[in-house]
């Protein structure tokens, strides 16, 4: 049950992947998490349910769109290649896009609820006190919903780390560029004799999966905690 060589660098794609998807959904994931909290505009419902609708779409679809769009035919995927040289297709990149495409519904739910629970009556004792608009947000609301950011971060890596059909779609299965953990053990799976490979990526994957859930509900706890108190 050794990890080996390869086993370690399929572990080392699927962290780099996650965490890069993570972070650059994060901050795409607090605004619509803001507006769709705090915002009251004609097309609110119709907003949330375009964030939303990864989640019930089947991941397959949602690659194929990626791939409609970043491919290097797409209209996105040809502007970043003109513009910038980047190309997401059979890269990593294309991966860390999926995955955060994935995640983002889960994210954006998460530091919802946590920007909702903040008591928006603090925010106006904070202005009458002489606080502008934009202080009171990062010493009032910011402070009081970070353990919710933070879940919600913690939430986008463990649903990152489990991407398999979007991912698959939109980048195929490309040892060292774009095998993460899910599409390693389906690799293994086609392959004869391939259940040791299989039972020691999944083991990890469980523990990794395992170890955000627990310090998601961690985060979830320490919230209610300061907003029993306050």
């Amino acid at each position: 049950m050794t990890l080996t060589s390869d086993d370690w660098q399929v572990i080392a794609l699927s962290l780099k992947v996650a965490l890069v998807a993570v972070a650059l959904t994060l901050p795409l994931a607090f605004a619509l998490a803001y507006v769709l909290a705090r915002g009251r505009f004609p097309g609110r419902i119709l907003l949330d349910a375009i964030v939303h609708l990864p989640l019930v779409l089947p991941p397959v679809v949602t690659g194929w769109l990626l791939l409609l769009a970043f491919g290097r035919t797409g209209p996105a995927g040809a502007w970043l290649e003109r513009s910038f040289g980047l190309t997401l297709m059979f890269r990593w990149t294309g991966a860390a896009l999926a995955a955060g495409v994935m995640a983002l519904p889960l994210m954006v739910r998460a530091m919802r609820l946590s920007i909702e629970a903040v008591d928006r009556r603090l925010e106006g004792a904070a202005r009458t006190l002489g606080a502008g608009h934009a202080r009171a947000f990062l010493t009032i609301t910011l402070p009081l919903c970070l353990p919710g950011i933070l879940a919600g971060a913690v939430l986008g890596f463990a649903r990152s780390i489990g991407e398999f059909g979007a991912t698959i779609s939109f980048v195929s299965n490309i040892p060292g560029e774009t095998r993460t953990l899910p599409i390693a053990i389906y690799g293994a799976l086609q392959i004869p004799g391939g259940e040791t490979t299989v039972t020691r990526l999944a083991i990890v994957s469980v523990l990794l999966s395992l170890g955000a859930l627990v310090a998601c509900e961690w985060l979830v706890r320490r919230q209610r905690g300061r907003a029993h108190v306050l």
